[in-house]
C-alpha cells in the first residue's frame, strides 16, 4: 500500500521548481488508447505514438517517461530515490495532475511574468553552480539551447505553482482548536507518543564594522552621478554591470520583477519601486543591503518590472579593527560578570531583529526559539557544538548577505534533553502535528471526491499498482 504521507512529502520537496511535468500532446496508434482520451485531447490532426501513455487525468495525460523525469527531478535535488518504487511516484503525478486540472477549473491564475521571473532567477542559480558556463549547463540537463530548458522550465514552474495554490486552497480554512489538540494528543497510544529530539535556544551578538559618514556620502554622490548619466543617454543594463554591487541580478542588467500580493523585497526597495512611473529612475536611497537607484522599466497588471544598481559603501581596515575590538570587549565583559548576555545584546548588538529579545535567535522552521539539535542548521551547529550552557563562543567572523564582514558571539541560554513528547511543555509542537494530520485528512478527503468527479484512465501496467487512493476507481 502507497502511504499517502511519503506522497506529500515528496510532492513538497519537490514543488515550485520540479513538482511537475507539463501537458503533454500524446501519440498513439492504439485505437484503446485513443478512446481513452477525453474530448478536449482527442484531435484526428495529432500523430499518435504507441505505448507513451500511462494515465489520463482530466485534460492532462502521465506519460511513461515522466515517471522518469521525475525521478531525475528528485536526484539532481539530492533525494535518494532507490527506496521510492515506480507506482509511488507514478501515484504521485497522478496526484500532480489532478491538482492542476482543478486548479484550471476553479480558475486560479499564476501570472507568466511571475512564473519568467522566477525561471531567470533559477537560471543564475544554476549557472553558479557551472561557473557560469551556459554550455555545460544545457548539457548537464540535456537541452540544445537556452530556449527549450526555459520553454521546459516554465510548464514545470507554471504547473508546480498551480497545484501549491491549489493545495493551499483545500488548506486555507483549516484551524486547530485547544481541545483538537487535546483529543489528537490523547489519541496517540503512550507507546506511540513522539519523541523530541535535544533542543537548545541560541542567543547572539553581532557587531558591524561602522561605515563612515563620509563613505556614505561618496556612494550616494556616486549613484546620482550614474543616475544623470542615464539620464542623458547612457544605458542603465550597462551602468549595472560596471558599478553593481548586486551580484545575483548583475548578469540580468539588474532586473527583478516585484508583486504588489507577493512582497520578496525589503519594504523600503517595494516602497520606492511602487512609487515610480514608467521610465522613472529614483534618486539614490539606503536599505540595509546598501544604497540603491531603481529604474521602473514597466508595469503589467500587479507585476512592477524594475532595474536597480546597489552600490554598497566601502568599509576600512580601520572600521573593520574597531568593531572586532568592540566584540571583544563585549564578550570579555559578560565573561567577568559585569553584564548579562541579554543586556549586552541590548546594548552593543548591530541586529535589531535580535537586540532586544536578550539576542534571542528564532528557528525558521518552527517560528519559536527552540533548535532541535538533529535538525539545527550545520553552520550554526559547528559554531556552538560543545559549548555549554551560559559559555560564550570566542568571537567569530562571519560574511554577509552582501559580502560585508561581521563579528558575533555566541550562547546556549537554555537546554531540553530528548525527551517523549508532554502536552504542557510541548504543546505548540503538539499542535502542529495536529494541524498537519487535519490537513492531511482534509486533502484526503478532497482527493477521494475529485478522483470520483475527474476523468480518469489508467493505462497498462500501471493498472497493476496497488494505490492507497481508488484511482481505479474499482
Amino acid at each position: 500500500m502507497i502511504n499517502r504521507q511519503t506522497f506529500i512529502f515528496i510532492l513538497v520537496m519537490t514543488l515550485g521548481f520540479q513538482v511537475m511535468n507539463a501537458q503533454e500532446v500524446i501519440e498513439t496508434d492504439s485505437t484503446e488508447v485513443a478512446e481513452s482520451l477525453p474530448d478536449t485531447l482527442k484531435n484526428p490532426f495529432i500523430p499518435i505514438k504507441v505505448d507513451g501513455v500511462a494515465a489520463v487525468v482530466g485534460d492532462f495525460v502521465v506519460l511513461d517517461s515522466d515517471i522518469d523525469k521525475e525521478y531525475a527531478q528528485l536526484k539532481a535535488a539530492g533525494i535518494a530515490t532507490e527506496a521510492i518504487p515506480r507506482c509511488q511516484l507514478f501515484g504521485k503525478l497522478l496526484e500532480d495532475k489532478l491538482y492542476v486540472h482543478h486548479a484550471i477549473q476553479d480558475s486560479l491564475e499564476v501570472s507568466d511574468i511571475e512564473i519568467r521571473s522566477r525561471i531567470d532567477q533559477q537560471i543564475e542559480a544554476f549557472l553558479q553552480q557551472t561557473n557560469g558556463d551556459m554550455d555545460k549547463l544545457l548539457r548537464l540537463y540535456g537541452k540544445e539551447d537556452e530556449k527549450s530548458l526555459k520553454d521546459e522550465m516554465f510548464e514545470i514552474n507554471k504547473n508546480g505553482r498551480m497545484a501549491q495554490l491549489m493545495q493551499s486552497k483545500i488548506v486555507e480554512d483549516i484551524e486547530i482548536t485547544p481541545e483538537e489538540v487535546r483529543q489528537f494528543f490523547n489519541a496517540i497510544p503512550k507507546d506511540s507518543l513522539p519523541i523530541f529530539g535535544t533542543e537548545l535556544k541560541v542567543a547572539q551578538i553581532v557587531i558591524e564594522p561602522k561605515v563612515t559618514e563620509t563613505a556614505k556620502q561618496e556612494t550616494i554622490d556616486r549613484l546620482k552621478q550614474i543616475r544623470e548619466d542615464i539620464l542623458n543617454g547612457s544605458s542603465f543594463a550597462t551602468k549595472v554591470i560596471l558599478n553593481s554591487d548586486d551580484e545575483a541580478s548583475k548578469p540580468n542588467g539588474g532586473k527583478y520583477t516585484l508583486n504588489r500580493k507577493q512582497p520578496r523585497m525589503v519594504k523600503e526597495f517595494r516602497d520606492v519601486a511602487f512609487s515610480l512611473q514608467e521610465g522613472e529612475i529614483s534618486p539614490p536611497f539606503e536599505t540595509e543591503f546598501g544604497y540603491h537607484i531603481i529604474k521602473l522599466e514597466e508595469i503589467q497588471g500587479q507585476n512592477y518590472v524594475v532595474r536597480h544598481i546597489l552600490i554598497i559603501p566601502e568599509v576600512t581596515q580601520k572600521d573593520i579593527d574597531d568593531a572586532k575590538d568592540k566584540i571583544t570587549k563585549v564578550r570579555q565583559s559578560i565573561v567577568d560578570g559585569l553584564i548579562t548576555f541579554a543586556e549586552a545584546a541590548k546594548e552593543s548588538s548591530d541586529e535589531e531583529e535580535t537586540k532586544f529579545d536578550g539576542g534571542q535567535l528564532i528557528n525558521p522552521e518552527t517560528q519559536d526559539y527552540s533548535f532541535e539539535l538533529t535538525k539545527m542548521d550545520p553552520e550554526l551547529y559547528s559554531q556552538i557544538e560543545g559549548l555549554k550552557d551560559g559559555e560564550v563562543t570566542q568571537p567569530i567572523t562571519e560574511r554577509g548577505r552582501t559580502g560585508d564582514i561581521k563579528f558575533k558571539i555566541l550562547s546556549v541560554t537554555d537546554r531540553m534533553d530528548q525527551h517523549t513528547a508532554d502536552y504542557a511543555r510541548d504543546y505548540l509542537k503538539i499542535k502542529q502535528l495536529a494541524e498537519n494530520n487535519k490537513s492531511f485528512k482534509a486533502i484526503d478527503k478532497w482527493q477521494d471526491q475529485k478522483i470520483n468527479d475527474t476523468y480518469i484512465k489508467i493505462n497498462g501496467e500501471h493498472r497493476k499498482c496497488t494505490f492507497s487512493s481508488n484511482w481505479l476507481k474499482q
